[in-house]
């Protein structure tokens, strides 16, 4: 055979020639599925889908559940999307879910899924029934989707790798089910980003915000709005696995009512390591706005290289007890907490439990506003003492006022290259304290 046909006969095998179907409530799943003659249901699409196809879902309520039967291939994934300008709901009431695991839209043992602009309601009846469930599968990409009102998670990630969890909304989740708004268990390479976590359910057994657990590594967590939820924020929990490897940055976290803005865990023993916050803001939460904490009923809580820097955390213990810092874990290692301002937190700014004696502890370059001399309360290193002057506290601008004692008095050592806002760090003699780095000649600057 000449050299030119074997490449011809390679090329063949390796283009997918892309389809283009439609699902409508005025179709009919003995159709071709054209824009014309479209199927009547997603399910139809989901067992006829293969390796860069594309359905497009018309305006409508489905009430069925969607099981994906196909997978795409790389440059080639299959796409659920909504017709433009329609609206396309998947709703689950009155639909039982299997008892022991099941999501209404459920993406088991699936590769190079994308889904976008879907609205998910009513998944139940049971713990551990999501809106979305992903499980042992890689390179899954949801945009753009809306979740409501499950019994579990919003959003559950197991058993997977490469998944991307962008812009979606997720709200009354965890309506006294198990697991968290959204779940990212026993994962790597994940990247979850401004998505707007709020109004959750009454969070009895479940209910955090947005939950990195259980042997989850290398990810991304930034960008997220998180609040109006009866359990923690962001929670990092490494249960009884090493969790490892994971950033979490520029997110706002406030009135989680009764707990914690963002949480440090290892419920079960399992070591939590190399986990990074930085240009975070926490307020008004009810408890504190981050604990490193001794969560769970392991007799140990192992965690090493744990980075809390450039972060802003003000009004938090709006309960009955709280702060800004909160660290009680006796068995963390190598923690670092630099150039976080603390603002007028209830009940102390940052404390260091008397029993927790941390090997290799630094703690420097803090702004300290209102101390309290609660027991256990402390300073820190090279710690700055007054007003940080935000734009406006009371509106919830933390940007800095030109006047700032934040501005160039941070410390380089191990600080972002980029504040809350994209903007480079340093900008000016040197790094700022807190989640911004105030930028000259900035809407701010004119204020």
């Amino acid at each position: 055979m000449k050299l030119f046909q074997v490449m011809i006969i390679i090329l063949s095998a390796a283009t997918v020639q892309a389809g283009e179907y439609y699902v409508s409530k005025e179709g009919s799943d003995i159709n071709p599925g054209t824009l014309s003659q479209p199927w009547l249901t997603i399910q139809k699409a989901a067992n006829t889908l293969t390796a860069g196809d594309t359905v497009y879902i018309r305006g409508g309520i489905y009430k069925e559940r969607v099981i994906l039967k196909g997978s795409g291939t790389a440059g080639n994934p299959i796409t659920y999307t909504t017709y433009p300008n329609e609206i396309a709901t998947i709703n689950g009431s009155g639909i039982h879910l299997p008892s022991d695991w099941g999501g209404l839209l459920d993406i088991s043992q699936k590769n190079y899924i994308y889904i976008s602009g879907l609205q998910i309601k009513n998944a139940g009846p049971n713990d551990n029934n999501p809106g979305i469930l992903i499980d042992n599968s890689g390179n899954i990409t949801l945009v753009g989707n809306t979740i409501y009102n499950t019994v579990s998670s919003g959003i559950g990630v197991w058993n997977s790798h490469n998944i991307t969890i962008d812009n979606n909304d997720v709200s009354l989740c965890n309506n006294d089910g198990e697991q968290e708004c959204i779940t990212i268990a026993i994962t790597r390479n994940f990247v979850v980003k401004n998505n707007n976590v709020h109004h959750s359910g009454p969070g009895t057994i479940g209910g955090e915000g947005i939950c990195l657990k259980d042997g989850s590594s290398n990810g991304k967590v930034y960008n997220n709005h998180v609040h109006h939820l009866n359990r923690l924020g962001i929670y990092v929990d490494a249960w009884d696995k090493r969790t490892s490897h994971i950033d979490v940055y520029n997110n706002i976290v406030h009135d989680i009512r009764n707990n914690d803005g963002f949480t440090l865990a290892s419920e079960s023993g399992g070591l939590l390591t190399r986990i990074r916050l930085f240009n975070n803001i926490a307020y008004n939460n009810g408890n504190n706005g981050l604990n490193i904490s001794r969560n769970g009923d392991s007799s140990m809580h192992p965690m090493n290289d744990i980075q809390i820097i450039n972060n802003t955390f003000y009004n938090n213990g709006i309960g009955t007890w709280g702060g800004g810092i909160a660290v009680d874990n006796p068995d963390a290692r190598n923690v670092v907490i630099r150039n976080n301002i603390l603002s007028q937190n209830r009940l102390f700014q940052l404390v260091i439990e008397r029993d927790v004696l941390i090997r290799n502890l630094v703690i420097d370059h803090n702004l300290i506003h209102g101390f309290r001399d609660y027991e256990d309360e402390i300073k820190g290193n090279l710690f700055i003492e007054g007003d940080p002057l935000f734009l406006d506290s009371m509106g919830f601008d933390f940007r800095l006022h030109p006047d700032s004692i934040a501005i160039d008095t941070a410390s380089p050592l191990l600080a972002p290259s980029f504040d809350r806002e994209g903007n480079a760090r340093p900008q000016d003699l040197g790094f700022d304290i807190g989640a911004y780095e105030y930028t000259p000649g900035s809407p701010a600057d004119m204020q």
